[in-house]
């Protein structure tokens, strides 16, 4: 019975691996044929320019408030990060020395003053003989010369002797020197007091300057004070910014120089707020270039309500200009990123001709190609991966039909 049942056996078994053979040889057929790929068709189109440039956000001001006088510090009253509005104060300096030394100025001032027959600080001497001790000598030198006269007379009369009229002029001529000298002495005496004037004005300077105050509406980056602690003339106390609105400094590329202009718009995007946008406007523009990297600097101000950006942060910028050019363009998809180069595969008589190609700006879906992609040649967007020079392919042409009515 083996012997019957063998040769049937053998029979299936070729049956079978004849089979196989012909399956191996369908797929290997199969597989050898084009690779059917979708495919789109590089378009031209008209669109407006615009700069896209990366930079660090800074404050719109900044300053370091300092002490102008020697003292120490009995009151500290800003810290990191408090807002201070203009005029607010931030440190106070003991003032109990500069008290003393303005009351001993102002009463050498007071003193002078009287002298001269003044009463307030802002009353000037119009004409120093008005003073009262000018008047005194004055009114000495009227005396000593009517004397002087009178006992000229009785003496030309040979009334009275030659000895009252030595005298009487002697007291007539001292008169008059003591009065010369007086009218010098109260000349002297009014600049002394505009000295003192000039004197206790820069005293209460300096007790007003005890207290320091914000210079402007800003917030405070570091403290660099402690109560008791005895600082002098120019020690950095305060550091403030002003932070609202920010200057974003960017860096654009020579050939850009006539697309930025003054009050153009700038739409910013900081990492630590992604997805949002922040407005503002180019208001400087630097009018010279950097040789070492060919681009010129470009400040926009940036709103910043809240005071949610921060100085010192990276910001990417995006600003919308006026030159309008016709460009190529290729869905993103098309581009494929290979060992350091972008290549696009370009179909022609069903073969793929891969090209390297030079990338623009990039849109929302699509991308500018510079070179190595011409408008109306296609170019493959799908199985990239399996692509190079010489493969041949096969369109989709139901995809390349939906894909035009769906644009």
């Amino acid at each position: 019975m083996l012997r019957h049942i063998t040769p049937l056996l053998l029979a299936l078994l070729v049956l079978l691996t004849s089979c196989n053979k012909e399956q191996k040889v369908a797929v290997t057929k199969k597989e050898s044929g084009p690779l059917k790929v979708r495919a789109v068709t590089a378009t031209q189109r008209v669109v407006k320019r615009s700069i896209e440039s990366v930079g660090t956000l800074f404050p719109l001001d900044e300053t370091i408030v300092s002490a102008e006088i020697d003292g120490r510090v009995d009151r500290v009253d800003a810290d990191l990060g408090d807002f201070v509005n203009k005029g607010q104060v931030m440190v106070h300096i003991s003032d109990e020395e500069q008290r003393y030394l303005l009351a001993q100025n102002e009463a050498q001032l007071r003193s002078s003053l009287e002298r001269l027959g003044l009463t307030k600080d802002t009353d000037r001497v119009q004409d120093v003989k008005t003073t009262p001790d000018v008047r005194r000598a004055e009114a000495d030198l009227q005396d000593a010369e009517q004397r002087y006269k009178r006992t000229r007379e009785l003496r030309d009369q040979g009334i009275g002797p030659q000895a009252d009229l030595d005298q009487a002029q002697a007291r007539y001529n001292s008169a008059k020197a003591g009065y010369d000298a007086t009218v010098n002495q109260t000349r002297n005496l009014v600049q002394e007091v505009e000295r003192f004037k000039a004197i206790v004005d820069l005293q209460r300077k300096k007790l007003r300057d005890t207290t320091v105050y914000a210079p402007f509406a800003a917030s405070v980056k570091e403290r660099q004070v402690t109560v008791g602690q005895y600082v002098r003339a120019n020690t950095p106390l305060i550091v403030l910014v002003k932070t609202d609105p920010l200057r974003l400094r960017l860096d654009v590329p020579e050939r850009m120089a006539p697309w930025v202009k003054v009050g153009q718009i700038a739409q910013v995007e900081v990492e630590a707020f992604e997805g949002q946008k922040f407005n503002g406007k180019i208001w400087r523009v630097s009018p010279s270039v950097d040789q070492a990297k060919r681009t010129f600097i470009a400040e926009a101000l940036i709103d910043n309500p809240g005071m949610r950006l921060k100085p010192g942060s990276y910001a990417k910028a995006r600003i919308p200009t006026d030159k309008s050019e016709t460009i190529v363009l290729l869905p993103n998809r098309a581009i494929q990123y290979v060992l350091g180069s972008n290549k696009a595969y370009v179909i022609k008589d069903d073969t793929i001709e891969a090209r390297e190609v030079k990338i623009g700006e990039r849109f929302e879906t699509e991308i500018e190609i510079l070179e190595g992609v011409a408008a109306g040649e296609t170019v493959a967007t799908t199985n990239l991966p399996r692509l190079d020079t010489g493969s041949k392919v096969s369109i989709d042409t139901t995809a390349m039909i939906s894909q035009k009515k769906t644009e």
